[in-house]
């Protein structure tokens, strides 16, 4: 008696637990709306196509908007006195950056950013700068290289400036961090293409539409770090600064922002990297520099140009990288440093040298690059391409060339997949979505992403968008169980995982639009093309990100596995795994967005779908075609962007945090 009464409570206990489990309630609930839910959609919808009815047709309104904005650029008072001054300080700002850079010529230029560098972060990457400058202008790129300096220069210089103002009012006051968080989540999950059309349409295509496009783009890391910097200052050391009577502008000048250097910095680099890869995106839109170079060569399938452009991109991202780590890095360090041209000395040393270097350049008439020193690999990238293509192109015996593969990819993976993502019933997609975002996160997040999902059926993009959405979800699918493979080996391994640490790091620095010209030369034009790109540019986050999980798991957890006689497998899948399961959701979500984002720009290669969208809009001037489908990418991220990432309720959260 006593033990059937003993084992009782056990058993329901166990039951219990399991029905009071928030998954299996939410599946519960979930389950009970399908079964009302669906038999109602079915009988309404049969077909299961996205009804005509509950679309809205933008082309009209968004034509009239265009046709508006074009006939009232030169005499609308918000252009005139508002949006004109904006446009003309733009090209004012770039176009003195430019003449500043021509006129120090290819010798003030190369050795200022090696003494840049030198005063940044050390002679290494003093060498690394100088030796990049003159690659650049090795390749023949110099002049568009200077384009895109320029208008990095002035993007930057506005993103930090807007960055660090709305970071502080986020970092000062919380209701102002409540506000700026969703927003700046928000903005940050968003491919870079979604950006150019709005901005195109009030602009024009040129530089004032590029800069502002890329501010947009860049500002938000800068803002965010800046707030958690800010609000991140040891509690101890304010209270210090406080009791001694400081107001509060001197304690943000004494101690937040001193104590929020490293942060700061992280963002500044941040901000430098995305508005390189914007700058360079933006080129679709009129930026002109190495961006259109590469553009220009990918429209006509010049694979030896879009390289001879795409390498001076690269060499730009790392040396801005390098630098800006290696100044985070250093901070805090200037006490220590006992040179004697520490510290402004050493900056008017610099400064002293390349105004030297400049002038002598100038007298010397060696202001432009010599045309003799310029190396043309176009030609020979080219031959090489066309080896390739007569060798490993196709017809390979056994393996298949590299156009078998992508044409196997295409009519095994993404054909069937699109084919059934377009199948389902529309509710069907909406349901799904809703309960993936639910079971991670919580009924605001579903509502969000089904929010996001139904508008896209709205703006009349359905089948488009289940289309981009195929070639993500096969991208993601690649990227994950190639990113899982190569980072569990990476955690087991010092050694791979230092080889393999350099590798990530170049790869992590590359602009989107540099991804594309590899993938062209080898598989062609189509849309497994575009999804290869966007397997190897969001591969070393998501190995990062894994690498970094796994080597992080409790040491002790590990020990006291491996003393009861666990395999190194059952340690893994025991012990490593579910412990570094929110890294492994972050990798999951990373890959997502970072595969969109390249998925998106895919469409220059024949991704067709809403990346063409945007193209065609771009190209033909049809702003209507192409707003539409940036507003189906936006609100696909978002929705993206929230079924991959978790969260939890806030009045859990407030009560764990009490």
């Amino acid at each position: 008696m006593a033990t059937a009464t003993a084992s009782s409570p056990v058993r329901d206990t166990g039951i219990g637990a399991l029905l009071r489990h928030r998954a299996v309630g939410k599946l519960l609930l979930l389950a009970l709306a399908a079964a009302i839910l669906v038999p109602i959609a079915n009988a309404k919808w049969a077909s299961g196509a996205w009804p005509d009815a509950l679309t809205v047709d933008l082309t009209e309104p968004l034509a009239k908007t265009t046709d508006w904005i074009i006939d009232n650029r030169d005499s609308h008072p918000l252009f005139i006195y508002f949006l004109g001054h904006v446009s003309n300080a733009i090209v004012l700002s770039v176009r003195g950056v430019y003449l500043v850079l021509l006129a120090a010529g290819w010798a003030g230029v190369t050795v200022g950013a090696g003494l840049i560098a030198w005063r940044v972060a050390g002679v290494k990457l003093a060498v690394l700068a100088s030796s990049a400058f003159a690659v650049c202008g090795l390749l023949g790129m110099w002049v568009p290289t200077m384009q895109t300096l320029a208008l990095m220069i002035v993007a930057v210089l506005a993103s930090v400036v807007i960055g660090l103002l709305l970071g502080l009012a986020g970092g000062l006051n919380d209701r102002m961090f409540r506000i700026l968080r969703p927003v700046l989540d928000t903005m940050q999950v968003l491919p870079a293409y979604a950006y150019l059309l709005p901005f195109a349409l009030v602009f024009g295509m040129g530089v004032p539409a590029a800069i502002i496009a890329t501010v947009v783009y860049a500002a938000p890391p800068m803002a965010r770090l800046t707030a958690l910097g800010l609000r991140g200052a040891d509690g101890g050391v304010m209270e210090a600064v406080t009791s001694l009577g400081a107001t509060g502008r001197q304690r943000l000048f004494s101690a937040r922002l001193p104590l929020g250097r490293k942060e700061l910095l992280l963002g500044l680099n941040q901000t430098i990297m995305m508005a390189l890869s914007m700058a360079v995106i933006a080129s679709v839109i009129g930026a002109g520099g190495l961006g259109d170079r590469v553009y220009q060569a990918l429209s006509t399938v010049d694979v030896g140009q879009a390289l001879a452009a795409g390498i001076p991109i690269v060499l730009l991202a790392v040396v801005l990288d390098r630098v800006t780590g290696a100044a985070g890095e250093r901070t805090g360090a200037h006490a220590e440093n006992t040179s004697p041209l520490r510290g402004w000395r050493g900056w008017s040393v610099a400064a002293f040298v390349t105004v030297v270097v400049a002038l002598a350049a100038r007298f010397a008439d060696r202001v432009d690059w010599p045309t003799g020193w310029v190396v043309n690999i176009a030609p020979s990238v080219n031959t090489a391409k066309e080896w390739m293509v007569d060798h490993i192109y196709t017809g390979v015996p056994v393996v298949g060339g590299t156009a078998d593969w992508a044409a196997n990819f295409t009519s095994w993976f993404l054909n069937p997949l699109r084919d059934g993502l377009q199948g389902l019933p529309w509710w069907s997609v909406l349901l799904v979505v809703a309960a993936l975002a639910w079971l991670i996160g919580t009924w605001q997040t579903a509502l969000t992403a089904v929010a996001a999902m139904a508008a896209i059926g709205v703006l009349g993009v359905w089948d488009k968008s289940l289309d981009t959405l195929a070639q993500v979800l096969a991208g993601v699918a690649v990227t994950l169980v190639l990113g899982f493979a190569i980072g569990i080996a990476a955690s087991r391994s010092k050694r791979f995982e230092s080889l393999l640490r350099p590798v990530l790091d170049v790869f992590q620095t590359m602009p989107q639009f540099v991804y594309l010209i590899p993938v062209v030369a080898l598989f062609g034009i189509g849309r497994a093309p575009a999804v290869a790109a966007a397997v190897v540019y969001a591969l070393p986050a998501v190995v990062r990100i894994t690498t970094q999980g796994l080597g992080q798991v409790d040491a002790a957890a590990m020990e006291s596995t491996r003393s009861l006689g666990a395999t190194s497998w059952q340690q893994l899948r025991k012990v490593q795994l579910p412990l570094a399961r929110p890294a492994l959701m972050l990798a999951l979500n990373q890959g997502v967005v970072l595969v969109l984002a390249v998925v998106v720009i895919g469409g220059l290669v024949g991704g067709g779908a809403l990346g063409y969208d945007v193209v065609f809009g771009i190209a033909q001037g049809d702003l209507a075609t192409g707003l539409v489908a940036g507003a189906a990418i936006v609100c696909l991220g978002l929705m993206l962007d929230r079924v991959t990432q978790p969260t939890t309720r806030r009045g859990h959260s407030a009560k764990k945090g009490a």
